[in-house]
């Protein structure tokens, strides 16, 4: 492994934890597992500063096998299991699932990977429960923060984002969503994949429409402006942490008097 990258990683990841207060002692943490290297650095990270943290916590990894036949879900159990992690594997009939969505609506019109998306979501929230996590954490990085601002931003959404600390409710049960990478560029994370041998995840025969959606589209022109301005994601992430509500246009916000 890139050790230089990789030390930079978990100093980023540090600083998010603490200004964020992520993660108390005691507190057991389920770590979506995807099988893509950004849920995969979550995971070296969190293990390392799990083993010199001043607080003590628990991590357990979660994969959820969609039964697509691309999908290495063996790959990526057997990694878990080299790096003696705790990892849970929960069974996800996606295939059947859009069949059943698309007979529903009677066109084959279902956005799978939205759909996708908040079942999985939603079992992770349960799993949680059921593992006695206080903590789900999440490998969206700083790119995708960015790109879900402008999206929302763009769409007519209100001025928004993945947020790095968001408490919610599941099951009558107090849950803290966090996401560790909010500070951490995406380049840095490919900087540090060679080096960890991670399996594949295989394809999503869903994954072409990944690619035309609007979360690529402006994580491209995030790419883009990023070699015109420089320290675009360092000034981004400025303003993203310095809200100046009373110059905005949201009457709560404003005095109209």
């Amino acid at each position: 492994m890139a050790m230089e990258p990789f030390r930079e990683l978990c100093r980023l990841t540090g600083e998010a934890v603490v200004k964020y207060r992520m993660i108390g002692d005691g507190d057991r943490i389920l770590v979506g597992l995807s099988g893509g290297k950004d849920s995969f650095a979550l995971l070296h990270v969190l293990h390392e500063l799990r083993r010199r943290a001043p607080v003590r916590f628990d991590v357990i990894a979660a994969t959820f096998d969609p039964g697509f036949p691309q999908f290495n879900v063996d790959g990526i159990a057997a990694y878990c299991r080299k790096m003696n992690w705790s990892h849970r594997v929960v069974a996800l009939p996606m295939a059947e699932i859009l069949r059943e969505k698309a007979a529903e609506k009677r066109a084959g019109t279902v956005m799978p990977c939205v759909l996708c998306s908040r079942l999985r979501r939603g079992k992770l929230y349960g799993l949680a429960v059921e593992e006695g996590c206080s903590r789900l954490a999440l490998g969206q990085h700083f790119d995708d923060i960015a790109a879900s601002f402008l999206m929302s931003f763009c769409r007519g959404q209100g001025l928004g984002t993945m947020g790095p600390n968001v408490p919610v409710q599941t099951r009558g049960k107090a849950l803290h969503v966090i996401r560790p990478l909010a500070f951490v560029p995406e380049s840095l994370i490919v900087a540090c994949r060679d080096g960890w041998e991670l399996p594949s995840a295989g394809m999503c025969p869903y994954e072409e429409t990944l690619k035309t959606g609007d979360r690529e589209r402006f994580r491209e022109l995030i790419e883009r402006l990023g070699k015109e301005i420089p320290n675009l994601r360092s000034q981004m992430l400025h303003s993203l942490s310095k809200i100046r509500a009373e110059h905005l246009f949201d009457p709560e916000y404003l005095s109209l008097e």
